[in-house]
């Protein structure tokens, strides 16, 4: 049997989320358990516009195999209108085999963002990436605040999950608030993901 990993799938189109990502894998590997860096392509207006099958940069895109066998996952897209972007949406809409076949239930779930601005939908983004999770039987777990940036961050952190504010032209880069905040969640699914794959084995 493989090791288990924890699955860090993200949507970045600037490149923001993709530093938070980074951030929740290496919180991940300081509980001891793998993590695996995955994306999703682009959903182009043009219906027979098509992404090639390995990005040219970052990370590989995420394949439902990725997903099945993941012992945990740490979920991240940046805000569009208060809402997670349409690229990890149409991911999602096509996990109906893994709903089907219950191959997630149980299994240890946190969300991450990003915005431009301060007040930019983070949380309502957050809210919105754990519904399909909820309906795949997942376990939610949040950022508590023994997480103590979360009472003294200007910029991003919230108990739903990691967030970032990158600024109106997304070129803030995470300060130690927000990292602190990301790895700290990466360490949380990290440690939830091994003690709930060993009951499971």
């Amino acid at each position: 049997m493989n090791p288990p990993y924890l699955l860090v799938l993200y949507y970045s189109h600037q490149g923001a989320t993709q530093q938070m990502a980074k951030q929740i894998a290496r919180g991940a590997e300081q509980a001891g358990i793998t993590a695996r860096l995955r994306t999703v392509p682009r959903v182009s207006a043009e219906c027979e516009a098509i992404a090639p099958s390995i990005p040219e940069q970052g990370a590989p895109y995420c394949t439902l195999e990725d997903l099945r066998d993941c012992a945990g996952l740490a979920l991240g897209s940046p805000t569009r209108f208060g809402n997670m972007a349409s690229a990890m949406k149409y991911f999602l809409d096509s996990t109906s085999s893994l709903w089907l076949s219950g191959a997630l239930i149980g299994k240890p779930a946190g969300v991450f963002t990003s915005t431009s601005s301060l007040h930019g939908g983070q949380e309502s983004t957050l809210l919105s990436m754990m519904l399909p999770l909820l309906h795949h039987g997942m376990l939610i777990s949040g950022l508590p605040y023994s997480a103590q940036e979360l009472l003294t961050t200007t910029s991003g952190g919230t108990p739903y999950g990691a967030s970032h504010l990158a600024g109106a032209n997304s070129q803030r880069t995470l300060d130690a608030d927000e990292i602190a905040l990301c790895q700290a969640q990466g360490r949380r699914l990290g440690e939830l993901a091994l003690i709930l794959s060993r009951s499971r084995s």
